[in-house]
């Protein structure tokens, strides 16, 4: 793959990528807003319920509300605070005054999925409820987007993935980044063979995490918030974490019964555009991960520092998350900086494909550019899109084939971030002194970074271990771990909570 010679080329060819393209706004332009209308004015009116809103719920009410054809009829959180706070009001006079009536509030889901006056379902729960609410959707009737990574677990996107085929049912993934203009471009480009035969991809989450803080003991949720209902297929326990300052609404990503880590968080969009890029619609063979929480101790659980080898025999793909402060965000020697006292930490989440010709850098949800081996700028590719609009014309059209991210695609970026977090999880404590062993200097050199990273950052690595994951072989096929008990018992929850089962047999 000649690594050392590209890498080096690309590091500033990278960066001068970053500076070059926009980040993603999300907004359309005219003619991409003229031609979303046209496209839900052909039938009629589509109405829509958005469950979860007090975070990316809030860009689903706004990406359907007076757009498509389609009104949002009803907006469902299982805390009351969220829809009465005043933010939220705000987006609900303007909602009201687009599409000419407000959406009423529910707090059941059960309620939501049985209301025989709701065509479409999307969900914007946390990790574990994602699965369970696109499934009771479809068994009700539904059309249904739903949120990255659709599930907590593999079994469960293999769930959804055969409910929406038995129910015939049109299933959109949140991955937005498969509806942008320039990335649809960047990877047709890469498909096209211009760079030559594509052997790797990198991956990567350089985000900055903050400690969240240290309880005493379990702490009560909000009186607003029927946890119950929150907690659903996972074990009801009062939080271990604080829930002052509408924290219990996020925080839940750093602990394994809910949310999957910065892997299965903000990952997930670069996991899917990583794989999407390697043309890979299967999982790999194997997977190796390592890592640790390092920096702080506080009440999470998943990995703060991560690196995740994936096996597909003709291919690699390597996936690093970072969340302490970095001053570069392309991975190589000038990257683990610490901050200087004052400066704003970077955060970066994209991607870098490697072909025999040249690489692809993608630094955004929305674009990219193409270069030689030696550096030259082959070709830059941009532009926004409507990843509802995309959903609404399937929806309308009732071919899967009109959807750019389909449910199956989801289920296999979501199950990638689940197979390295099954590594890691069955993993034991090891020395920085030990190697961690990867058989790719892809990854050999990501690990490196990493390390250097942690020591740029002051954390004394000397004085700690790190989680040295298990190296595992996967079936695609079954989508099992063959006869390792362990491994397979951690394709799914150990138990569901009655009422709240997903189904391991539709």
């Amino acid at each position: 793959m000649r690594i050392d010679r590209r890498q080096f080329v690309s590091e500033s060819a990278f960066l001068a990528a970053c500076a070059a393209l926009a980040p993603a706004t999300g907004r359309l332009s005219a003619e991409e807003k003229e031609e979303a209308n046209k496209k839900g004015s052909a039938n009629e009116k589509l109405r829509v319920a958005v469950v979860g809103v007090r975070g990316q719920g809030k860009g689903h009410v706004v990406g359907y509300a007076g757009k498509h054809n389609c009104v949002v009829a009803t907006v469902c959180d299982v805390d009351s605070a969220v829809v009465e706070s005043k933010a939220f009001g705000e987006i609900m006079k303007k909602v009201e005054k687009v599409q000419g009536q407000a959406p009423k509030y529910e707090k059941d889901i059960r309620k939501v999925v049985a209301d025989k006056n709701i065509d479409v379902i999307s969900i914007a729960t946390p990790n574990h409820w994602h699965a369970l609410a696109a499934i009771w959707a479809m068994q009700n009737g539904k059309h249904v987007y739903v949120e990255k990574p659709v599930s907590h677990n593999v079994m469960e996107g293999r769930r959804i993935v055969e409910a929406s085929e038995k129910y015939k049912k049109i299933c959109q993934t949140g991955t937005q980044s498969r509806s942008s203009k320039g990335m649809r471009e960047a990877i047709a480009f890469l498909h096209s063979g211009k760079l030559g035969k594509v052997t790797g991809a990198r991956g990567l989450c350089y985000k900055l995490r903050p400690s969240i803080g240290k309880v005493s003991g379990p702490q009560e949720p909000p009186k607003t918030m029927d946890y119950n209902l929150w907690c659903g297929p996972a074990p009801y326990e009062k939080p271990r974490r604080k829930t002052s300052n509408g924290t219990v609404h996020y925080d839940w990503h750093w602990i394994w019964e809910y949310g999957n880590g910065d892997l299965g968080n903000q990952g997930i969009h670069e996991m899917d555009k990583a794989r999407w890029g390697l043309n890979k619609n299967a999982l790999p063979a194997k997977v190796f991960s390592v890592g640790g929480r390092f920096g702080y101790v506080d009440d999470g659980q998943t990995p703060n520092t991560q690196i995740i080898h994936f096996d597909y025999g003709d291919c690699e793909l390597v996936f690093e998350v970072r969340a302490l402060p970095s001053t570069s965000p392309y991975p190589g020697k000038n990257s683990p900086k610490t901050p200087k006292k004052g400066a704003k930490p970077v955060n970066f989440v994209g991607n870098v494909w490697y072909g025999s010709e040249g690489f692809l850098v993608c630094p955004s949800y929305s674009g990219g550019v193409a270069y030689s081996n030696d550096g030259e700028v082959i070709k830059e590719f941009k532009g926004s899109g409507d990843h509802f609009g995309n959903f609404i014309k399937a929806v309308r059209s009732g071919k899967r084939s009109d959807l750019n991210a389909d449910i199956l695609e989801g289920h296999l970026s979501s199950a990638l971030c689940h197979l390295g977090n099954i590594s890691y999880r069955l993993g034991s404590p090891a020395d920085f002194t030990k190697n961690p062993g990867f058989k790719s200097k892809l990854a050999t050199d990501a690990a490196h970074d990493a390390v250097a990273h942690l020591r740029a950052n002051e954390v004394e690595v000397d004085d700690l271990k790190y989680t040295l994951g298990k190296k595992l072989t996967f079936d695609p096929k079954t989508e099992t771990f063959g006869d390792d008990k362990a491994a397979n018992a951690l394709l799914t929850r150990k138990q569901y909570r009655k009422g709240f089962e997903v189904p391991s047999k539709l």
